[in-house]
C-alpha cells in the first residue's frame, strides 16, 4: 500500500530534509515516527530536499507499508512521535503509480524578507532580514526578466545534482507590506539554492548595486560566479507541489496556515 503525507516543519532545528548518518534531519524524524506506527522499517520519498534552516508549509512525502492502518494513524499518531517542530497535515492513501518527486509537475516556494534597520529576534531563523529599505519597483522589473524557460546556471550551487539547468519559472511576484516583503515563486522545478540566489541577486538590484536590466546579464553569463552571494535560508518556504488531479493529492498549503503571511 502507498500513503501519501503532506508535513510541515520548522527547518531552525533540523539539518536539512535528506536523512544523514546523524539522524538530526526533517527525514529521519520522520521515516522513525512513521516506522513505529507501522511496525516495520518506513523510508519515504519526498517532493524535493530543503537545505538546512529552511522551512515547509507542504511538503509531500510518500512510502510504502504493508500493514493498514487508518489514516488517523499516519496524521495524529504520527504527530505524536515527532519532535514539535514536525507535523504531518493530511495522508492519503494513493495509487502505486503515484511519486512524490517524479509525479510533480511544479513546486512553489515563498521567501519572507524583513526590512528593517534592527534584526527581529522573534522572528530570528523565520524570516531573512536586510538593513536597508529596497526598491521593490525595481525588483519587480528585475524579476520580470527571469520568468520563462531559462538556463539558471547562475542561480545554481556548484554541487547541484540536478541533471539540467534549464527550468520554467511561472511566477515570480514581490508583494511588499508593513515592512516585509514576500517573494512567490511558482516552477516547474528548482536547482539547489535558486531561490535563495534569485533572492540575494533581487536583493542587490534593490539596493541599487544592480539594474534590473542586469538580470539578463547575469542569466545569459550561466556562470554562478558572476552573481551576488547566496542569501540566508531563514526565509524560505516550500509552499506546494502539484500533481495531475487524479492522484487527489493536495498541491498547496491550507489558506489557514498562509494566513498569517499575507
Amino acid at each position: 500500500m502507498r500513503v501519501a503525507l503532506g508535513v510541515e516543519y520548522d527547518g531552525r532545528a533540523f539539518a536539512g530534509w535528506q536523512s544523514q548518518p546523524h539522524g538530526n534531519t526533517v527525514q529521519d524524524k520522520l521515516n522513525l515516527a512513521l516506522s513505529q506506527i507501522a511496525c516495520a522499517p518506513v523510508n519515504t520519498v519526498a517532493a524535493g530536499r530543503t537545505d538546512a534552516g529552511v522551512h515547509a508549509l507542504m511538503q509531500v512525502v510518500h512510502f510504502d507499508v504493508d500493514v493498514e492502518r487508518p489514516a488517523n494513524a499516519w496524521v495524529r499518531g504520527v504527530n505524536s512521535l515527532l519532535p514539535a517542530e514536525i507535523a504531518v497535515v493530511w495522508a492519503r492513501q494513493v495509487d502505486q503509480e503515484f511519486h512524490a518527486r517524479f509525479s510533480a509537475f511544479s513546486r512553489s516556494y515563498s521567501y519572507f524578507l524583513l526590512t528593517h534597520p534592527v534584526r527581529s529576534c522573534l522572528l530570528a531563523g523565520k524570516v531573512g532580514w536586510y538593513h536597508q529599505p529596497l526598491d521593490v519597483a525595481a525588483m519587480r522589473a528585475g524579476a520580470a526578466y527571469l520568468l520563462g524557460r531559462h538556463d539558471f546556471s547562475t542561480f545554481r550551487a556548484a554541487e547541484c545534482q540536478a541533471k539540467s539547468p534549464v527550468k520554467h519559472l511561472q511566477q515570480l511576484d514581490i508583494h511588499e507590506a508593513g515592512g516585509f516583503i514576500r517573494f512567490d515563486l511558482l516552477a516547474d522545478a528548482f536547482l539547489h539554492h535558486m531561490v535563495r540566489n534569485i533572492v540575494g541577486a533581487l536583493v542587490y538590484v534593490g539596493k541599487g548595486a544592480l539594474s534590473p536590466e542586469d538580470m539578463v546579464v547575469l542569466l545569459s553569463a550561466r556562470n554562478r560566479c558572476h552573481a551576488p552571494p547566496t542569501f540566508m535560508p531563514d526565509g524560505l518556504y516550500l509552499t506546494g507541489v502539484g500533481y495531475p488531479e487524479p492522484f487527489g493529492v493536495p498541491s498547496a498549503s491550507d489558506p489557514v496556515r498562509l494566513t498569517l503571511w499575507r
